[in-house]
């Protein structure tokens, strides 16, 4: 059969084609099998299977990167799996009960240094800060200055009472100013280790503000300074002063005379040694850094241009407070101005010949090498041999600066039990006033000594020192501070400890008038306290961290509260202490702070020049 084709060509009807649907279906599936038996690709399986029945993508896009899905998976698992732990141990963590392991327990020393700091909060005049930390302690003698007409100044309230009175010497006290400052300037790792160091610098603060009252602070030129205030002579009769009266420093109502002196070169050059070193200690406040260095200057020249012994016409002075010369005052003032200025013309004046003669750097003598209130040559020593030691200024300065080293190494010999330049007690207290009443305080200065110049020699890495043709390890010297030390804190036959506070066993009747007077809210006049003087009580006010006088050169000791050469503390003595302790405290690794003194001072040798431009032929 033929029909027409619509595009022009026969049309062939084949009568196969008419075959029934049961047998086109058979033919279709026999088409689809074959078609199938070669793989598909995605695009090619999506036109056959329905958008139900797509196959499960192996990969997931993730825009920047194309990832297995089961990798993916398992990434996503794990990281939520370590969430969920992280925060269950968190969670442990914080409502689970710490027990943290114990920090050792503070050597000695720093126990010790805590609590001789603390005298110094005590000893406070004028108006208290808020947190003083002394509860029997309040405002006091708020009138000095005003209530002596006679007196330039008017404004002298502040700073520190000297010892168990109410009189505020300013020599021993700008001693124990400098004192501090240099233990500070040493040590600073260690007094922040033992969490006292800001406390030291108010301590030190609160003496230099007062300092600054005592003359005037601005002008380059003085003609006077304030060099006491309050009055201890009793030879004039019953007249209330500051020791015929036994009275609480906040009942003290007499007048009290402010003492000034024109012609005090040791006191002008110990206060400039008081400011210039405290102008390091402040060396990041610079305001008040340079108002120190001003002060300090102006107090040198003072010294230098109107010469004179402070107590040579004061009363009280010669009596208390008594010094022998000014020449070391001129070496010690000098070197710590020129380590705070860098200003050669003190590091001159400090290494000239003629006043390390007149000081007497080059003879011996009994009290030769005793470092006290009186006398600055052996720290000066010490304080300008570190100079050589760490910088080496070398010419013109070297020939006085080894002197000084020398001078230094003898001293520090004449420590040493191997030598008899002093005495022993029994107990191995070192006599350094030769049997005097009062020996603590000049062996503090001593260990204070031997341990920073120890501790110079191991920063230098050097071993030790020649004493004679014998070589002794720094180890000796340390040594020696620390059975003097020890001896103060209680290794001595009495079984006493001499820093009220410290151990068990303590001075309890210690010659101070506040500690002594209860603050019951009676106020007692000038003899209305004698019943607690001569109370044979202990004191009902605990003044901690002070040291008193000390033994006799028998190991002897009277806790007596009238006998003043046995149970009376001063700051000068306290200072040493504070110095000695701080030196000793902490690890023996962590040694002096080497820079911080040369803070100020310029190179020693002039900047070498360029080198030359490349050579052009």
């Amino acid at each position: 059969m033929y029909g027409r084709d619509p595009w022009g060509g026969p049309l062939e009807i084949n009568t196969a084609d008419s075959a029934t649907d049961d047998d086109r279906s058979r033919n279709l599936n026999d088409f689809d099998r074959a078609a199938l038996s070669r793989p598909l690709d995605e695009t090619q399986q999506s036109w056959l299977l329905g958008p139900g029945e797509q196959k499960k993508k192996k990969y997931v896009d993730l825009g920047c990167i194309i990832v297995s899905r089961k990798i993916f998976v398992w990434t996503v698992g794990i990281i939520l799996a370590a969430g969920f732990l992280a925060g269950l141990i968190t969670l442990i963590v914080k409502t689970v009960p710490r027990h943290h392991r114990p920090h050792p327990p503070p050597d000695n020393y720093t126990v010790a240094l805590n609590k001789a700091l603390m005298f110094f909060n005590a000893q406070k005049s004028g108006k208290l800060p808020k947190h003083n930390n002394v509860t029997w302690r309040g405002n006091s003698c708020m009138n000095d200055g005003k209530s002596d007409s006679s007196s330039v100044i008017k404004d002298l309230v502040g700073g520190y009472y000297d010892a168990g009175d109410a009189i505020k010497f300013n020599f021993p006290k700008s001693f124990a100013m400098t004192m501090l400052s240099w233990s500070v300037i040493e040590y600073s790792a260690k007094y922040e280790a033992a969490g006292e160091l800001n406390h030291v610098k108010d301590l030190i603060k609160w003496g230099t503000d007062y300092f600054l009252k005592t003359f005037n602070s601005s002008a380059d030129t003085i003609g006077s300074i304030a060099a006491q205030v309050g009055v201890g002579d009793t030879s004039g009769g019953p007249t209330p002063n500051d020791h015929y009266c036994w009275m609480r420093p906040e009942d003290i109502d007499y007048p009290r005379p402010v003492y000034e002196c024109h012609s005090c070169s040791d006191l002008g050059a110990e206060m400039a040694a008081a400011l210039a070193s405290a102008s390091i200690v402040f060396k990041d406040n610079k305001a008040y850094s340079q108002k120190l260095v001003h002060g300090a200057r102006t107090l040198f020249k003072f010294a230098r241009d109107q010469r004179g012994r402070y107590s040579a016409g004061a009363a009280d002075a010669g009596i208390f407070y008594n010094s022998t010369s000014y020449w070391d005052e001129f070496v010690w003032g000098a070197a710590w101005l020129y380590y705070a200025t860098g200003n050669n013309s003190y590091l001159q004046l400090a290494t000239t010949p003629g006043l390390a003669k007149h000081a007497g750097a080059f003879w011996g003598g009994p009290d030769y090498g005793v470092f006290s209130w009186d006398n600055k040559l052996a720290g000066a020593q010490l304080l300008l041999s570190r100079l050589r030691l760490f910088l080496s200024p070398g010419y013109p300065y070297e020939e006085i600066l080894s002197t000084f080293h020398n001078q230094t190494s003898i001293v520090m010999c004449s420590y040493l039990p191997y030598f008899t330049s002093f005495n022993r007690t029994k107990g191995g207290l070192i006599q350094l006033n030769h049997g005097r009443p009062q020996p603590l305080q000049y062996v503090v200065n001593a260990a204070f000594l031997a341990t920073l110049f120890s501790d110079y020699l191991a920063a230098a890495d050097t071993p030790g020192w020649y004493c004679g043709p014998n070589f002794y390890s720094t180890d000796v010297l340390r040594k020696f501070a620390e059975t003097q030390i020890d001896y103060i804190l209680g290794k001595n036959p009495k079984g006493m400890s001499y820093v009220v506070g410290f151990g068990n066993h303590y001075p309890k009747h210690v010659h101070h008038r506040g500690a002594s007077i209860p603050k019951n809210k009676i106020n007692y006049n000038c003899k209305g306290g004698w019943k607690w003087r001569d109370s044979s009580k202990p004191n009902p006010n605990t003044i901690v961290g002070a040291m008193v006088a000390g033994p006799d050169k028998h190991d002897g000791f009277h806790d007596v509260r009238t006998n003043y050469n046995y149970t009376e503390p001063t700051i000068a003595g306290n200072a040493g202490l504070v110095a000695a302790l701080v030196a000793l405290s902490g690890e023996k690794t962590v040694g002096i702070d080497k820079n911080t003194m040369f803070s100020a001072v310029p190179p020693m040798f002039p900047t070498p020049p360029p080198p030359p431009a490349p050579w052009k032929p």
